[in-house]
């Protein structure tokens, strides 16, 4: 892409969605047809940014065509944890909704992830080649949950489009144009390059490379870049067909090959004329991470210790067993640095089990390894998480022979599900005590020790055979007993119901008078 010669500068477009409701599809087709240059010379995988080039004339038939800039992310999880660390790689969003299904619950996530990045968005409507589709109910859809399109009682734009065919994507990136144009998208490329990771990946023969997108200026071969503690020198700069460039400016997806470390997903990268000066910004930003990493443990083991304390107070109250917290260990393992941020997102905001602590002790890139298995059988109770990465035969071995859970999947959401529940199994339990019934004792026939025969009357509730229960005077529990013998009519039974009255064996060595109640009570795992 040539550099910008004015402050006009492609938008930066993400695609987000619930899941099988298009996403894929669309940005396949988009690909494929809208992609001018498909030879992709040496590059080695895909990057998660990419061009395209939407033709058109103006009015007079000259030449129209502009460029608008994709990211293609395992999702909103993805993109919320770019968010997180406060940067916005995008300029639009296309929220999608199948014309099958309308909204679904990771429909109205991903608009909360497009509304806290404060992103001007368009609907698109996917899937209208289907048979079932309706594109007049997903309006209806949207709109009661609170998303009013245009032509249906709001101002939000939106294009009904099939993925499959290509109807209505022509107008789909019209329309982003448009949005583009009124937002007034710009850039300054003669200033020094701001970029945005968005990916990063490691690789055995070309080490660690990271896909950015230029938000301002122009990035050069022969500068430096660092992006958080990770420095790399502009020597390899690729775009997204894998051709060599040797600058990039406003809104250019490109790949640097050469880093120190994998910088994190999200980060913002910052240019350098020498290496030296790198360096040293380099130095402040490490003072300020194990500032930041002690201030955050400190913060951690207080919120900790107050959660158990209160969780203690509240088990007093109610008469459960005090317990501590129990920490389960993951190690995560992704195809691809945004991958993991992604998973990292999921486990932090949607897991909560009482009692559980799940602990991210590693997280890298690639397939799970014989060292990932090492590292787990250090920590009891770990858990190895792939996603969209394979297991070694020699890392499964050992994991068999180790008692180490490795678990893979390929849909995030599908993992935060497992682990939910991996969690809720392994939670702690209380035994806590709930009440069956009250009975009022009516008359005590005999006493022999601690043995009580005695007639009563249930007024709430039940009492049953061997149930254990609390003895109470004047509404204050002064022992506790254990039914051995239970009759109702003189005749033996297992249990009596409310309203009825019945002769009983109170095992107890507290001794019961009458007038006195009884609460027969069980016991129940929580």
């Amino acid at each position: 892409m040539e550099i910008q010669t004015s402050d006009a500068r492609p938008p930066v477009v993400v695609v987000m969605g619930h899941i099988d409701h298009g996403k894929s599809t669309l940005l396949d087709y988009i690909r494929k047809t809208n992609v001018v240059d498909k030879e992709v010379g040496g590059i080695t995988q895909r990057m998660s940014s990419y061009e395209v080039v939407h033709k058109s004339t103006d009015a007079n038939g000259k030449d129209a065509s502009k460029t608008i800039v994709f990211i293609d992310t395992p999702g909103h999880e993805s993109f919320s944890a770019i968010r997180a660390r406060g940067a916005t790689a995008a300029d639009i969003a296309i929220l999608v909704v199948s014309a099958e299904d309308g909204v679904k619950p990771q429909t109205l996530d991903a608009l909360k992830a497009i509304k806290d990045a404060g992103l001007s968005y368009i609907v698109g409507i996917s899937k209208i080649d289907k048979p079932n589709a309706d594109i007049d109910r997903v309006k209806l859809s949207l709109a009661e949950n609170e998303i009013y399109v245009e032509g249906y009682g709001g101002n939000i734009p939106w294009v009904a489009f099939s993925g499959k065919t290509g109807q209505g994507v022509d107008e789909l990136l019209d329309l982003i144009l448009l949005t583009a144009e009124v937002d007034e998208i710009s850039g300054d490329p003669f200033t020094d390059a701001e970029c945005i990771v968005i990916e990063a990946n490691r690789d055995k023969v070309r080490g660690v490379s990271a896909t950015l997108i230029v938000k301002n200026g122009t990035l050069y071969t022969g500068s430096f870049i660092v992006s958080g503690t990770a420095l790399s020198p502009v020597r390899i700069m690729e775009n997204f067909l894998g051709k060599p460039l040797k600058e990039a400016g406003p809104s250019t997806p490109v790949r640097v090959v050469g880093w120190t470390d994998e910088p994190e997903v999200g980060g913002v990268c910052f240019t350098f004329g020498s290496k030296k000066s790198a360096e040293i910004y380099i130095e402040d930003e490490m003072i300020k991470v194990k500032e930041r990493s002690e201030a955050l443990e400190k913060v951690r083991k207080s919120d900790k210790i107050i959660a158990t304390n209160k969780a203690n107070a509240l088990a007093f109250e109610n008469g459960e067993e005090i317990i501590e917290t129990v920490t389960i260990p993951v190690i995560i393992k992704a195809d691809t640095s945004g991958s993991a941020e992604a998973v990292v997102y999921e486990i932090k905001n949607k897991i909560s089990v009482p009692n559980i602590e799940i602990r991210i002790v590693a997280m890298s890139i690639g397939d799970v390894l014989e060292n990932d298995i090492k590292l787990a059988s250090g920590k009891e109770g770990t858990v190895v998480l792939g996603f969209n990465t394979k297991v070694d035969n020699s890392a499964k071995s050992m994991a068999e022979r180790n008692g180490i859970h490795i678990m893979t999947f390929d849909i995030i959401y599908k993992m935060t599900e497992w682990l939910q529940a991996f969690a809720e199994e392994n939670r702690p339990r209380t035994q806590i005590e709930e009440s069956k019934g009250m009975i009022k004792v009516l008359k005590i026939f005999s006493v022999n020790k601690d043995k009580q025969v005695l007639g009563g009357r249930v007024e709430v509730g039940s009492i049953s055979f061997n149930d254990e229960v609390k003895i109470l005077r004047r509404d204050i529990e002064i022992g506790r007993g254990r039914v051995r013998e239970l009759q109702h009519h003189k005749e033996k039974t297992s249990t009596v119901d409310e309203g009825l009255e019945f002769g009983s064996m109170i095992e107890s060595k507290v001794e019961i008078t009458a007038g006195d109640k009884l609460e027969s009570i069980q016991k129940v795992i929580k």
